[in-house]
């Protein structure tokens, strides 16, 4: 039987701390030790650029990064500029993929199915594009996705916007996408979302899932 840890970080995680945490589950992982594991948390207020960013996509100076509390780092994982902050879920998963026989592409798809159950369970039809990963609600994206393959391993994430500060986005082109809008469970359901029952709910999909 698969092991599969789930830890819930909480809120106010800095990036730099979960991402070394990560990479020490990544290091167990692919020395066969211990099992397959998800952090579940909220970070503060950070973007992010993947390895195929474009540093302009991110529009604030950095004057008004440091006034508005907004670190910028750059990262390992796939894809363009995001945002994470509270409000906002994030999962790390820590995934064997060579183990387990799955490909990059169905985990993917796999990450994003997780995404879809969860949002379902609280009446959002939550869909996929084929423009970017992730999951969208029409032309709005709810929920980002970029991953690290090393080793077999895989690492980084998601982040699903449950309710956010929904005007940091405005510092950054997310994703690359200038044409497209970015939307939270908070603003699709139109009243506030208990950020411990999105979690409860992703935890339980997590595993029947994987």
């Amino acid at each position: 039987m698969r092991t599969l840890d789930i830890s819930d970080l909480g809120a106010d995680q800095g990036y730099a701390d979960v991402l070394a945490l990560q990479n020490r589950a990544h290091a167990r992982r692919v020395a066969g030790e211990g099992g397959d594991c998800l952090f579940l948390l909220e970070h503060r207020s950070v973007y992010t650029l993947g390895n195929s960013a474009d540093a302009s996509h991110i529009l604030y100076s950095e004057g008004v990064l440091q006034e508005a509390g907004i670190e910028r780092v750059t990262t390992s994982r796939g894809g363009d500029v995001t945002y994470h902050g509270p409000g906002q879920l994030v999962g790390y998963p820590v995934v064997h993929l060579r183990r387990r026989g799955i490909l990059v592409l169905e985990y993917l798809r796999m990450l994003e199915e997780t995404l879809i159950r969860t949002l379902a369970a609280f009446g959002i039809a939550g869909n996929r594009d084929a423009r970017n990963r992730g999951v969208w609600v029409g032309d709005a994206k709810i929920a980002a996705i970029g991953i690290r393959v090393s080793r077999g391993v895989a690492t980084h994430g998601f982040a699903l916007n449950v309710d956010p500060d929904m005007s940091h986005f405005s510092g950054i082109i997310p994703c690359g996408l200038a044409d497209a809008g970015v939307t939270s469970m908070r603003l699709q359901l139109g009243r506030a979302v208990e950020m411990e029952a999105v979690k409860a709910e992703y935890a339980r999909v997590f595993k029947e899932i994987f």
